[in-house]
């Protein structure tokens, strides 16, 4: 079964890229089950940010504690690469979780979304709905 994406949140994942270069945009992806319906943007607070990306840890809590309370559920996070392709870079790698959350990497005006797992990243077919 294929993600589900709003057009809006693809819309804002491409604006957040392009905002933030040539800087790594980062952030959260929110919704439910297979379906992404909002973003959360997050700073970037990795010491080098022009090829790296660490989502500020408070928004990490506050995403979370949301979830906890009726809100919109942690589906998983997004970056960009602002000088690389749409897909995971070999430091992605290096650092995969494999915790089954969703991954969206954003470069040269495209999203592509990935399932974090113990293999490593798998490209995810998605559809994107009208808001």
């Amino acid at each position: 079964m294929a993600l589900q994406v709003s057009s809006e949140v693809v819309d804002r994942l491409l604006a957040e890229a392009r905002s933030a270069h040539p800087r790594e945009c980062c952030g959260i992806l929110l919704g439910e089950g297979d379906r992404i319906a909002a973003i959360a943007v997050a700073d970037n607070v990795h010491r080098a940010p022009e090829t790296h990306f660490e989502i500020d840890p408070q928004a990490l809590v506050d995403a979370h504690r949301a979830a906890r309370q009726d809100g919109p559920q942690v589906i998983g996070y997004y970056h960009s690469h602002p000088n690389g392709r749409a897909q995971p870079s070999a430091t992605d790698l290096e650092l995969v979780a494999g915790d089954e959350a969703v991954w969206a990497i954003i470069a040269a005006g495209e999203v592509r979304f990935f399932r974090s797992g113990a293999g490593g990243f798998t490209a995810l077919p998605y559809e994107v709905q009208d808001s």
